[in-house]
């Protein structure tokens, strides 16, 4: 993710990765709502919504009197109406490859992932981390071999399964020396890199982590699960639905249809328990203890496979980084920061969102068009992510692998009703719309949120349907907000066939135009006026009754001398001929008539509400964050 960001803003990067191939099955698999709206941003949601297995429904699964698991619940597997999409699952080593065809696609082959290349040293200059112009941070890289490169798999009698033991929770080993003193021995080829950034995605063992002097805060409990991927023959009836299954006496287990025919069993292993130093036994965890726990939780049913593609197993735990950041120069994200089940799918969800918050901001300061300042709001609001993940998880994975209590005076079991309503009320976070970034110099918290209550400062801008003015179209408003670096202004114009509310419009347009206005500073040499900030709008009058070139200012649809007139910028929020009325002024809660202006952030979330009349608010909003 942070790669991609690199590509689409023209930012020359590197990717060192120490293992010698991509992944190719198991890992991550989940990918919820919000992931797949930064996907379409990007460009390529639509192959993974083609690819994946579309969840639902979710069925709860919970013993009877009699202690027989019986269906107990049927729910929405993601939240109706929040998003233009729902939760999906498709293996990770697909999900890498659309960022890897992406990343070439968008950097003109110009970044690669470097495989067998292993970081030896870091170091960051102190007296130059203040020089916009400096390479502060010096990296020594160190290339591998073959053999080196590879990780080491557990043998197994498990059908040729691939193991991810060495990616798990449970491998406390930390292989780096060895492999530089390897290197070492046979002087193998090593590099001096200077960087202005370095970001450190490199797993809940973070080298890079480790190497700050950092440390992940928090705890892990006892509970230890295995996961499987097969393809299950069973008399289970809900195998292709997304399950949480308790069992009276035997553990958890939950259930998520794949791809291709493939189930991914999470099973919890009760017969594994940590020592006292709080490791567990990896002797005892195999392919076949951990079906062999699945086949009890499942009873009555009977369950077996004749291909496994992918099996781990790990042990819960919750922590959370003590730093996000080195000097605002190299930074950590996703595992690296925080930890915690796999279970609610977020892992991957959250990882990627961390960067993508934080590289269209290296991106833009890299290039000298945003403020340095901007970028000590990563840790700001990605710490607050980060905490609230792990207390969501510090209690749905308390919930899930707890007992399921008898009756109401069983004391010390779980009650399914109070995990049913922890699942629906942590749904709405899992799904990754709920992120509300805190006030910054990107988000300008104020009393002109009346202006438009459907798009809360802080919150990503949510997508209802509207119409290109130009050619009638109907789009999602979000599928023109593309991450490719720049900011939006989006115009709510209102009805601009009334003479004064063209009035207003025209003088917005006017100040935007002024010579010292925000949008001419940003705008650098000869690049075109949209170049840094892009102008969308959405008006509310008929659309057959209004006309482009004639009741909107040119600075609305900018001219160029070889292309003509940009046709698609402007939109309105009328009835389709096929699509419906999307009603967009009244979801986002604008005035019809008067409409009012958001400033977007490259990322889609919203950094500032005001009036068309508050130009200076608005120009000071952009002062505070770019460099002009």
């Amino acid at each position: 993710m942070a790669a991609a960001w690199m590509a689409h803003c023209g930012i020359h990067a590197r990717i060192v990765d120490k293992r010698n191939s991509k992944i190719f099955c198991g890992q991550a698999d989940g990918l919820q709502c919000r992931s797949l709206e930064i996907f379409d941003s990007l460009g390529f949601a639509d192959r993974a919504w083609k690819e994946a297995n579309h969840m639902i429904e979710i069925c709860m699964w919970n013993p009877g009197p009699d202690g027989i698991i019986h269906r107990s619940d049927r729910l929405p597997d993601t939240i109706v109406g929040q998003s233009r999409f729902q939760q999906i699952v498709l293996h990770q080593g697909r999900i890498e490859r659309f960022f890897l065809d992406n990343i070439k696609k968008y950097s003109n082959d110009g970044i690669r992932i470097e495989r067998g290349v292993l970081p030896e040293s870091l170091e960051i200059d102190e007296t130059k981390v203040d020089d916009d112009d400096a390479y502060p941070v010096t990296v020594k890289l160190r290339q591998l071999s073959d053999e080196e490169a590879a990780p080491k798999q557990q043998e197994t009698a498990s059908k040729g399964a691939s193991d991810g033991l060495f990616r798990s929770s449970l491998n406390q080993e930390d292989d780096e020396e060895d492999l530089i003193a390897q290197s070492k021995a046979r002087s193998g080829d090593e590099e001096i890199v200077h960087a202005k950034y370095v970001i450190g995605c490199d797993g809940a063992r973070s080298w890079t982590r480790r190497t700050l002097g950092f440390e992940l805060q928090g705890e892990a409990t006892d509970f230890i699960w295995g996961v499987m991927d097969i393809i299950p023959i069973t008399d289970f009836p809900d195998i292709r639905m997304r399950c949480a299954i308790h069992s009276a006496e035997n553990g958890s287990l939950m259930n998520i249809p794949r791809e291709n025919g493939l189930t991914r069993l999470y099973i919890q292993l009760k017969e594994v328990t940590p020592d006292a130093s709080g490791r567990a036994d990896r002797s005892k965890i195999t392919p076949e203890n951990i079906f062999s726990a699945a086949q009890k939780i499942l009873s009555p049913y009977k369950i077996d496979y004749e291909y496994c593609d992918w099996w781990t197993a790990y042990q819960i735990g919750q922590r959370v980084g003590t730093n996000f950041d080195a000097h605002n120069r190299v930074f950590l994200a996703g595992d690296a920061v925080h930890t915690h089940s796999p279970k609610a799918g977020q892992g991957m969800n959250v990882s990627m969102q961390d960067c993508f918050n934080l590289g269209w901001k290296v991106a833009l300061v890299a290039k000298g068009i945003a403020k340095r300042s901007i970028l000590s709001t990563y840790q700001s609001e990605r710490r607050e992510i980060a905490q609230a993940l792990i207390d969501f998880d510090h209690r749905f994975s308390r919930l899930f692998s707890g007992r399921p209590a008898k009756d109401v005076m069983d004391a010390e079991g779980v009650s399914m009703e109070v995990f049913k309503d922890a699942f629906l009320k942590g749904n709405m976070f899992a799904s990754g719309l709920s992120v509300d970034y805190g006030p910054s110099n990107l988000v300008a918290k104020s009393s002109a949120q009346t202006l438009a209550t459907g798009l809360p400062l802080g919150m990503r801008f949510n997508s209802f349907k509207v119409l290109n003015q130009s050619d009638a179209r109907p789009w999602h408003f979000q599928e023109r907000l593309k991450a490719d670096g720049r900011f939006r202004i989006v115009l709510f114009a209102g009805n601009i066939l009334d003479p004064s509310q063209k009035t207003r419009v025209d003088a917005f347009c006017a100040a935007l135009d002024q010579p010292r206005s925000f949008l001419r500073r940003a705008t650098r040499d000869d690049a075109p006026i949209d170049s840094v900030i892009d102008i969308l709008t959405i008006h509310s009058a008929k659309r057959v009754d209004t006309e482009l070139l004639r009741d909107f200012p040119a600075i609305l649809h900018p001219f160029n001398t070889r292309t003509g007139w940009d046709y698609n910028k402007v939109f309105v929020d009328d009835v389709s001929y096929h699509e419906g009325f999307g009603d967009a002024y009244k979801n986002y809660g604008v005035d019809k008539e008067k409409g009012c202006v958001v400033a977007v952030r490259p990322d889609q979330y919203v950094g500032w509400v005001g009036t068309l009349e508050d130009f200076d608010g608005l120009q000071a909003y952009f002062e505070g964050c770019l460099a002009i």
